[in-house]
């Protein structure tokens, strides 16, 4: 059973100019101990799918189940019991300004009326986590952005959730000040086995954390699965624009190529292959036909080429089976591309 299990979940937001449906009709399975990325441009639908999963926003359809417990079917104080098992963190980190390090991250143990004493000891033993023991008397201002945020991380650790919830959390920071959040994010799912979820726009973000990625576009899921297959072989149009670029050449060859009339439209997807065997190359010589490369998105990574490929195979059936057998031999996957696809 997932940890957490999203069921045709819709939300749907009343405003002055009519009803704005933010989510539709989400589905999505996150297990124990994942990573998991929810990634989509700005609009896209997921800030409200993440208020959803702890019931701050309520969806106007659908279900949510945490450990098998519909969030629904929960009385507000069995919610209450329930939030403090899903800890938060923000872009901005939304600390008390006005007290120092040790009493923010001892802040919502204090709401739940733990000892003083017992609160304490917690906070400093979150704080050694997450390398500020040394910032326990120190107040927000005296701090960078990075450390703020390893604040709020300790914070929502105070309360030994299941789960946390990442909003956009290394949105405001530096490249390298991301690498060392996002390093200490998955040392807390390494260690205390709690299950991350990240909410981002930054596709460098879900492949540097993330096992597995959901795409959100329009409030809808349009690919989910492990990122590196995602990576290597992006199905949808919002995954090809988050990982290409909306305005690539790469799209754009893509869309014209899925236009023209060919035989047949196959993609094949590199993983492991050597950088530096003529796949393509070879195969024309061995069957003495040539087919149409319609897109090529190669890399070279450590002498193993990633990306993946259109080829628009000649109109001859038999000679389409060959050639999907002779690349399958060499250890490429085959993926049909169908008009609409």
């Amino acid at each position: 059973m997932a940890l957490i299990e999203l069921k045709n979940v819709s939300k749907t937001f009343e405003q002055a100019g009519g009803e704005v449906r933010a989510l539709q009709n989400v589905n999505l399975q996150i297990e124990k101990s994942d990573i998991f990325g929810i990634i989509g441009m700005s609009g896209a639908g997921k800030s409200t799918l993440v208020r959803c999963l702890n019931y701050l926003e309520r969806p106007t359809e659908g279900e949510i189940l945490i450990d098998g417990k519909d969030l629904a079917k929960l009385t507000e104080k069995e919610l209450r019991r329930q939030r403090r098992e899903i800890g938060m963190i923000f872009q901005h980190f939304n600390l008390l300004m006005q007290k120092d390090v040790l009493s923010n991250v001892c802040f919502p143990l204090r709401i739940q009326k733990v000892d003083k004493k017992v609160a304490r000891q917690k906070a400093l033993e979150l704080l050694e986590l997450v390398g500020l023991e040394s910032k326990a008397s120190a107040y927000p201002a005296q701090l960078s952005g990075g450390q703020k945020q390893r604040v709020a991380i300790a914070r929502a650790l105070a309360s030994s959730p299941k789960i946390l919830l990442c909003d956009e959390a290394t949105s405001a920071l530096d490249p390298q000040t991301t690498e060392s959040i996002l390093q200490l994010l998955k040392q807390i799912n390494r260690e205390l086995g709690i299950t991350v979820v990240i909410i981002t726009h930054q596709m460098s973000v879900v492949q540097e954390a993330c096992n597995k990625v959901a795409i959100i576009e329009n409030g809808q899921v349009a690919e989910t699965g492990e990122v590196e297959k995602i990576f290597n072989a992006p199905k949808s149009r919002a995954a090809r624009k988050l990982i290409y670029g909306e305005e690539s050449e790469v799209i754009h060859k893509l869309e014209k190529a899925e236009d023209m009339s060919i035989g047949k439209k196959i993609r094949i997807v590199y993983t492991k292959n050597s950088a530096f065997e003529p796949v393509i190359a070879n195969m024309i010589l061995h069957f003495q036909t040539p087919v149409n490369i319609l897109r090529a998105e190669t890399r070279n990574v450590g002498g193993i080429a990633k990306g993946e490929m259109i080829l628009g195979l000649p109109e001859n059936k038999h000679l389409q089976v060959d050639v999907e057998y002779y690349l399958r031999e060499r250890g490429l996957e085959i993926q049909e591309v169908e008009d609409d696809d």
